[in-house]
């Protein structure tokens, strides 16, 4: 069984003018590929040929002769459940049991984008911002490069890619200005709504 690299979930040009088709052709069409064919390179012929992606991370997270495969393995991941953090018209205030929880465990929304903001902005080079559910409290970690919160025993809720590829070709060096559109116009809060169901 080979990793497939999953379909976008809405069309090249819905995230535009926040982010354009042209950084979805890079971002996903050619970085989130690349990681899809090299991880098949790499598990072929191995124990790990007919694992499931979560499989795979959770198998190779600890093993430093395996590094390549976890990287690769986490990035599919790590991507793809970016995809789905973002829709069209996304963004703003939380609505559903989500927004109880954040003003529960986080005070208020504001606290909230500002604790998540902060992560992404405070990222040193390469990584990613998360909400995760931990012991069914809210909380929000930073994992550098293609580091995951699965590979942690933790529920990812919401995720917002730092790496430049990201965001470079709309935004330049602009990461603040591209965690706000996310915050302000791309937040799939459906998709928050159920990963914490």
């Amino acid at each position: 069984m080979s990793i497939t690299l999953p379909e976008l979930p809405y069309l090249k040009n819905a995230l535009a003018p926040y982010i354009s088709s042209e950084t979805l052709d890079f971002h996903h069409g050619k970085h989130h590929s690349t990681y899809v064919t090299n991880l098949n390179k790499l598990i072929a012929g191995t124990e790990l040929e007919n694992a499931t992606l979560e499989e795979i991370i959770k198998k190779t997270v600890n093993d430093a002769s395996k590094s390549g495969v976890f990287n690769n393995a986490a990035q599919i991941w790590n991507h793809t459940f970016y995809w789905q953090s973002m829709k069209a018209e996304g963004g703003g205030m939380p609505r559903g049991a989500i927004a109880e929880k954040i003003d529960a465990d986080f005070g208020s929304y504001d606290n909230f984008v500002e604790q998540l903001k902060n992560a992404g902005l405070t990222q040193f080079g390469s990584g990613w911002a998360w909400l995760v559910l931990n012991n069914n409290k809210l909380e929000i970690m930073k994992t550098a490069n293609a580091d995951t919160p699965i590979a942690h025993g933790l529920q990812a809720l919401l995720t917002v890619d730092v790496w430049e590829h990201a965001y470079y070709l709309d935004y330049q060096n602009g990461r603040g200005t591209y965690l706000d559109a996310f915050f302000n116009n791309l937040i799939n809060w459906d998709f928050v709504n159920a990963n914490l169901a």
